[in-house]
């Protein structure tokens, strides 16, 4: 079974829009495990619209599944990530500016540097996953990084699915078979949500996990978060 990861970017900035700890993300995150979820995602940015440092911190110990932490491996990142030693990290190579992220790694362009930044978190413990586009070149490149996993950014598939065009999957199960051939685990994210995922998980051999937040915490507003989340269960089966 494919874990269910949930990110919970969107709860930290419903919080921060009001200011004060409601809805109290560390709370959610307990919630959320004890409702199934394999895993909890945070993506801490620079200025920390949403997830905070302090909030990195404050989950740490109520995490009894997995922790992600995603982000671009700038210093200020690579330190917190050192000090708090999550399950994962995934490295994303988003701008300080981005609204969201919109781009996996050239990961043959980016080689050194992965390759160093990979090598101090795996020393420190810390599985690694590397946020990539359904690119075979760049699938063979985080081979060469050392890397655990990739983690394929799923935005172009699901938009093509929501208009109909069930081929856009080809290239992500492609990179997904490569991937498995070259030893590295598969993870995904972005966009995938209830209508989507089940088609996914189906085309995507060997997938470890996904990472779902935008989408879920959405679809909870009608659905509630238990029951969103034993429904993502159920079609990642």
């Amino acid at each position: 079974m494919t874990k269910l990861s949930v990110n919970i970017n969107k709860v930290a900035t419903l919080r921060n829009a009001r200011g004060g700890n409601v809805p109290n993300v560390v709370e959610f995150a307990k919630d959320a495990q004890r409702y199934g979820a394999q895993g909890i995602t945070i993506h801490p940015r620079p200025d920390q619209r949403h997830i905070t440092y302090k909030d990195v911190y404050e989950l740490k110990p109520e995490i009894c599944t997995e922790y992600n932490i995603e982000g671009n491996p700038i210093k200020e990142f690579i330190d917190i990530v050192l000090k708090v030693k999550p399950t994962q990290v995934t490295l994303v190579p988003d701008a300080v500016d981005a609204i969201t992220s919109n781009a996996g790694w050239d990961t043959k362009k980016h080689q050194q540097f992965l390759s160093e930044v990979i090598a101090e978190f795996k020393r420190n413990g810390i599985r690694t996953s590397i946020f990539v586009d359904p690119n075979l070149s760049h699938v063979e490149g985080a081979k060469l990084t050392g890397t655990d996993r990739i983690e394929l950014y799923t935005e172009a598939f699901a938009h093509q699915y929501e208009r109909g065009n069930l081929e856009a999957i080809k290239p992500y199960t492609a990179c997904a078979e490569l991937a498995t051939d070259l030893g590295l685990g598969i993870n995904a994210g972005h966009d995938l949500s209830l209508n989507n995922i089940q088609f996914f998980k189906q085309n995507i051999p060997e997938l470890l996990e996904v990472s779902i937040g935008h989408a879920l915490i959405t679809e909870s507003l009608y659905l509630g978060v238990e029951n969103v989340i034993q429904m993502y269960l159920q079609k990642l089966k």
